[in-house]
């Protein structure tokens, strides 16, 4: 389906001389944080998550996102100049996003839309993302993706054009700037991170491929971690066979098994770090912070190829996809060439700072341009 972008709506007036006001959904997640520069951080204020409904008054938690409501639109649009959408319209149908952008254009209030994921990695089928896709992205007034082969399919699908901006740092910077553990080259240590088995994992298959190719190999470890829940019946993620058929795997000593509840941030970066490969077991997606986090940490990433993780940053990529399975051969020269050669790609800190700081002025010049 090609569709035309939205002929302009009025425009409420702009705030000249004074910071702009982004509604944005979210505003708290990292992505989202660090799309903005602290040393200008005048120049756009985001307004803050509001609190859902049934969220303790303690909590961080931004989903579902209350600024989706096209009441609240009608209650707040004196309070914002600009609706900056990103995530967390999972559940929303098309005709409530629609409802939506109409009480945007009905305020005035111009709409930009970051595509992160063409497709969603949360969702098995790919038609409501799509369908949403349809209503959003026709219906911005500008779109912004992370790399120029997702903005290539954003015309090709729409004919509408979206300004490429790289993602922006994950990790904080101090940690980027920080020494990697010492390593020798008589150990190597790769990880496949399970999580709780999102729809687009084919966990099973990538490991049992690399458990084979790392067991004759000096030093070499495969590391699985898995969240607790996957063993849980009462939990969503439930899945006892993924679980019974990784702890064979680790009986047999093929890899070793953790598994742990979800982890916070300062934990999360020192499993990174304890890495040489960090193996991504998608069969369906886009784009990835699990791999900026890696380059943060110079922790070398092995992609799929079915979405557009290699433009994002250097890494590794195997053949994976929903539709043509796992390709095992190119899996196992991806581990091999990962436990030769070593590869040590990571941000520099002063690098990801000025990064931050062009990715920020992008943002800051596109809002103004819709707010004249």
């Amino acid at each position: 389906m090609i569709a035309q972008p939205a002929s302009p709506a009025p425009r409420s007036p702009g705030r000249t001389g004074s910071s702009l006001r982004v509604a944005s959904v979210p505003s708290g997640h990292v992505y989202v944080r660090h799309c903005g520069d602290e040393r200008t951080a005048g120049d756009v204020v985001r307004l803050a998550d509001p609190r859902p409904n049934g969220a303790p008054s303690t909590s961080q938690r931004w989903w579902p996102p209350v600024m989706l409501d096209p009441a609240w639109v009608d209650a707040h649009h004196e309070d914002f100049d600009v609706f900056h959408l990103h995530f967390g319209f999972d559940a929303q149908s098309p005709a409530a996003l629609t409802d939506l952008v109409g009480a945007l254009r009905r305020h005035g209030k111009p709409l930009v839309y970051t595509v992160h994921d063409l497709r969603n990695p949360h969702q098995a089928d790919p038609g409501p993302h799509g369908d949403a896709l349809d209503v959003l992205v026709p219906g911005a007034d500008r779109l912004i993706t992370l790399t120029p082969a997702a903005a290539a399919e954003i015309a090709r699908r729409w004919n509408r054009t979206a300004t490429v901006l790289p993602h922006p740092h994950v990790v904080r910077p101090p940690l980027i700037a920080r020494a990697r553990p010492p390593r020798g080259r008589e150990s190597f240590t790769v990880g496949v991170h399970a999580k709780s088995l999102r729809p687009n994992m084919a966990v099973l298959p990538v490991v049992r491929v690399l458990a084979e190719t790392l067991a004759d190999l000096p030093g070499a470890e495969l590391l699985v971690n898995i969240h607790r829940e996957v063993g849980d019946p009462a939990a969503h993620a439930y899945a006892p066979d993924v679980l019974t058929d990784l702890e064979a795997l680790a009986g047999r000593g093929l890899l070793t098994l953790r598994v742990h509840d979800y982890f916070a941030d300062d934990q999360l970066w020192e499993y990174l770090s304890g890495l040489d490969l960090s193996v991504l077991p998608y069969t369906f997606g886009t784009h990835s912070g699990w791999l900026e986090a890696c380059h943060d940490l110079g922790t070398a990433v092995a992609a799929p190829d079915c979405g557009f993780y290699a433009q994002q940053r250097p890494c590794l990529t195997y053949g994976h996809s929903q539709q043509d399975g796992l390709d095992a051969p190119s899996l196992r020269d991806a581990a091999l060439r990962a436990y030769r050669t070593r590869p040590r790609w990571r941000a520099e800190a002063g690098g990801r700072a000025a990064e931050r700081a062009r990715i920020a002025a992008a943002h800051l010049t596109l809002y103004r341009e819709l707010t004249r």
